[in-house]
């Protein structure tokens, strides 16, 4: 029989074909290796879930699209773009985050700087005030001001001691190079309590405005900083204004004219060895320190100076003959302590404000803070001005406006 060869014919039609020889479509060989990748990516759990559905559109091309179920290596294509774009839209969120952090951190750094300039200016408004009231009564300005360098000496050491600063740990050559610096803001701090007990409070900073001219003269001989000609022509009205404020002066004397003066050659002084002292990075230190270290040595300088040049005048004869002339004892004591409290303050404030600003925009805003205290002074002692002693007033404020707009135009100029 021929029934055998015909059973095992390959050809034969009605004979069942094995799995294995099943021949698959494109779209299905393609399909089939993305089935296994989604499975093993579910079961593994390595892929996030965003991922394994994409894995599993990529799976059925007809849930991509006509296009994508057309043609075999579009699925992977689309998977590829859209985890492309996930992973761009995650890299600029940082990006976002930053930009919104540094807007934020600006924002921030600008009210803390008005609430700082705000603080300064009426620290000095109060000590000005306070201030010419317990001279005006106690005409003791040595024993004033060391009282005032006692009360920031209180101040600094509650500082240190409770942590709101860090101790500074001082080594024998910053105290010598600090010690001079001591030295002119004791004696600024003098001279200016000097003037003020003689003269009026806004005489007494009219005359203030003259410190430009000290410091390009003392910075000219000392630093060998030559200054541009805007610099020196912004002197002219500063100077200007200071001699026709002093000649129409009704509380005019010249005890109170030359230790202002004086105070200004102090203090640029300071400021000038305050310059060499910071070009020895390993010798500096925070504006805060340096500061509270002059503030204690002052006082150290100046106690005992007070009671020889003074003598003792806490005694209770003294301080009846104040209050004999407008305040009592207890008001005396307040206002004295009120005093040293805005005293140490303000210019605690100031410091702090200049490790936030160049020292350009520090002179403007202390120009601005003269004319406010000039201002509140005349308005709260009614002291009395004529036009021309407001002209030369203003006139010499001018100048220092122009002086620190000239400081400011200096680095461009040498660019």
């Amino acid at each position: 029989m021929q029934s055998t060869p015909l059973a095992q014919s390959p050809s034969t039609p009605f004979l069942k074909p094995r799995s294995g020889d099943i021949l698959r479509s494109p779209s299905t060989r393609d399909a089939l290796p993305l089935k296994l990748l989604e499975r093993g990516a579910r079961n593994s759990g390595l892929l996030p879930l965003r991922t394994v559905s994409l894995l599993r559109s990529a799976s059925r091309p007809h849930a991509l699209g006509p296009a994508a179920a057309s043609s075999p290596s579009s699925s992977l294509l689309f998977l590829r773009r859209k985890e492309d774009g996930t992973k761009a839209r995650a890299a600029s969120a940082p990006g976002i985050a930053e930009d919104g952090a540094t807007k934020l951190g600006g924002v921030t750094r600008t009210l803390r700087l008005v609430v700082m300039f705000g603080t300064w200016y009426l620290l000095n408004i109060y000590f000005n005030i306070y201030n010419k009231q317990v001279l005006k009564v106690y005409p003791f300005p040595a024993t004033v001001t060391a009282f005032e360098f006692g009360c920031g000496t209180v101040i600094i050491l509650l500082m240190w001691a409770s942590r709101l600063h860090p101790f500074p740990k001082l080594t024998r050559s910053q105290l010598a190079l600090i010690l001079p610096l001591a030295v002119a803001h004791t004696m600024g701090n003098l001279l200016t309590n000097i003037s003020i007990g003689r003269v009026a409070v806004s005489f007494t900073h009219t005359i203030k405005a003259m410190e430009p001219f000290f410091t390009v003269v003392l910075a000219s001989l000392f630093l060998g900083e030559r200054p541009s000609f805007w610099v020196v022509s912004s002197l002219v009205p500063t100077a200007c204004g200071v001699a026709l404020a002093s000649f129409s002066e009704t509380s005019f004397n010249w005890i109170g004219f030359s230790s202002a003066m004086a105070s200004n050659l102090t203090n640029q002084s300071r400021n000038i060895f305050s310059k060499k002292f910071m070009v020895n990075k390993e010798e500096t230190l925070d504006n805060i320190n340096l500061f509270s270290v002059m503030t204690i040595m002052s006082f150290m300088f100046l106690a005992p100076t007070a009671i020889f040049m003074e003598g003792f005048k806490f005694t209770p004869s003294y301080l009846q003959s104040a209050a004999s002339q407008g305040l009592n004892i207890k008001e005396l004591c307040v206002r004295s302590l009120l005093a040293g409290f805005c005293f140490h303050s303000y210019q605690q404030v100031s410091y702090g404000i200049l490790e936030m600003v160049s020292p350009v925009t520090h002179s403007v805003g202390n120009c601005a803070k003269r004319v406010v205290v000039i201002i509140s002074s005349v308005i709260f002692f009614q002291t009395p001005i004529s036009p021309i002693n407001s002209l030369g007033t203003a006139l010499a404020l001018a100048g220092v406006f122009l002086y620190s707009n000239a400081k400011r135009m200096t680095p461009k100029l040498k660019v």
